[in-house]
């Protein structure tokens, strides 16, 4: 007779248990099926807030009073000689650092923050030669930062205006939602695809309302930061970052297709879009698309065809060559049945190139083209643990071990890496291989719900081995990782409280 951790080598519950993949942590709103998460931070809070204290007034005429109140507050405690002292040397730091334009002062300290840890320290989460080059620019804002935060008492404003920064969660989650089930319709996208990837939007008023900060960092991070004013929320914005969000996978399979249109970047040399995309062509590919999408879903869904032709053509004359032929791709696509991860390897293999090489050399390109709002550190098509979490949630095991090996040459995520490496070894019945590489993923993991699900996922292998005493203090490490998601903390806490059986096994059919 098979023991419990025979039986849950054969049980596929047992296999499919490590599937869900890892999304965002506890949160004030989900939406979307917890593909979006609407969310404050105080370390952006901190950061906005201080460069307010040392002249950051952009817009503050048409902001929220939250902005205003808190500047106050602010003033008034900096007239303590020794808060005052620490402003100043702050504030140094600010003005020796100062920008051209109010957009990109804010933005690097926005991209500082993003890369920041939770105060009081404010630990940069990366180091130095990852993160972004806006964030090191003002990498030496962090300590300055750290005194006055607690010379400030900053976190005592911080929980004044904790109602007000609810509201705007509150406020704002039912038109983000329609806006992300909107898009979701339209694309026909499986859920699997967003595995392991996380899309957040913070809200924070002390920014210029005027301004909308977009970012994908570490090719699976992907953030918004806007300051909402009225009923303005900068939904369309919002919605182009999370075409990127959704899209840019599309991309990492089709290496061979990418190569085939490589020579359109020669003809975009001279155009005034983002120095991005005239040097990457799946940066350029997505775009397109990103953009012909927007052509087929406006803002106003009663924009005649001549209008949404007009704005094709302004692409088309910013650089973005592919708009045209992916909108007349969509017009086909909204008649069909598959879904855009399904119809999108036609629409590659579909260009002509020599047509689209003809087209782009007789192109008048426009002088300057409209900010891109997305600001990305990593070229999409070097997703590889992206694409090997994806082939887990497929149930491709095989495949998922090949790209988190690569994704480890390519030193990405190691931790994310072995946690594939993992749950595709426990998914082949390697219990061992699976234990080793959950350790792995533990000691290289800086994500605090990486290592408690390793926890959890160890505890539960040492139940199944009968090993009692030590899953109990794996499901214990786990309730001290720092992840606050209430999925993990009933997952510890059931380990706890009796040892894991397996869900039993579906029944055959015959």
């Amino acid at each position: 007779m098979p023991s419990r951790f025979q039986e849950a080598l054969l049980s596929s519950s047992f296999r499919l248990l490590l599937l869900p993949l890892l999304v965002a942590a506890a949160c004030c709103a989900e939406t979307g099926q917890n593909r979006a998460t609407l969310d404050v931070s105080e370390t952006l809070f901190s950061a906005v807030s201080a460069i307010n204290v040392c002249g950051y007034d952009h817009e503050l005429q048409s902001s929220s009073p939250t902005r205003s109140q808190v500047r106050s507050e602010l003033a008034e405690a900096s007239k303590s000689p020794e808060v005052a002292k620490v402003a100043s040397e702050m504030c140094n730091f600010y003005h020796d650092h100062r920008q051209s334009d109010s957009g990109h002062e804010l933005a690097q300290y926005v991209s500082l923050a993003l890369n920041l840890g939770n105060p009081p320290d404010f630990t940069p989460q990366h180091a130095e030669a990852d993160m972004p080059p806006d964030a090191i620019y003002v990498l030496g804002f962090a300590p300055l930062l750290k005194e006055y935060y607690a010379a400030a008492k900053m976190h005592r404003i911080w929980l004044k205006h904790q109602p007000e920064y609810s509201a705007l969660i509150d406020r704002y989650h039912e038109p983000v939602a329609k806006m992300i089930s909107t898009t979701d319709n339209y694309l026909r996208m499986p859920v699997s695809g967003y595995a392991g990837r996380t899309f957040t939007i913070y809200l924070e008023p002390t920014c210029a309302p005027g301004q909308v900060n977009s970012r994908n960092y570490y090719q699976d991070l992907f953030y918004v930061v806007v300051a909402p004013a009225g009923n303005d929320i900068h939904i369309e914005a919002i919605r182009h970052t999370y075409l990127h969000f959704v899209l840019e996978p599309l991309i990492g399979r089709r290496a061979t297709a990418l190569k085939r249109l490589e020579p359109l970047l020669a003809y975009v040399k001279k155009s005034p879009m983002p120095e991005e995309y005239r040097h990457d062509i799946g940066l350029l590919v997505i775009e397109c698309l990103i953009r012909a999408l927007e052509a087929r879903m406006p803002a106003d869904p009663k924009l005649q065809e001549k209008d949404r032709l007009a704005l094709v053509r302004q692409d088309q004359e910013e650089g973005y060559v592919l708009t045209e032929v992916f909108y007349n791709d969509l017009k086909a696509f909204e008649r069909d049945n598959r879904g855009l991860q399904d119809a999108f390897p036609d629409f590659l293999h579909s260009i002509d190139l020599d047509d689209q090489e003809k087209r782009a050399g007789q192109t008048q390109f426009a002088t300057q083209a409209a900010p891109e709002i997305m600001r990305t550190a990593n070229p999409a098509s070097q997703q590889k643990i992206v694409l090997a979490e994806q082939d887990l949630a497929s149930g491709n095991p095989i495949e998922a071990q090949k790209l988190a090996q690569e994704s480890l040459d390519a030193k990405e995520d190691a931790s994310r890496a072995y946690f594939v490496l993992a749950r595709a070894a426990t998914m082949q019945g390697n219990m061992q291989g699976a234990r080793d590489n959950f350790q792995k993923a533990l000691e290289s993991a800086k994500d605090p719900r990486i290592a408690a699900w390793c926890h959890i996922y160890l505890g539960r292998i040492l139940d199944l081995q009968d090993e009692r005493e030590a899953a109990v203090e794996q499901y214990q490490a786990a309730l001290t990782t720092g992840d606050v998601s209430i999925d993990t903390r009933n997952a510890a806490e059931r380990g706890l409280k009796q040892p894991y059986e397996p869900p039993p096994a579906k029944p055959e059919k015959e």
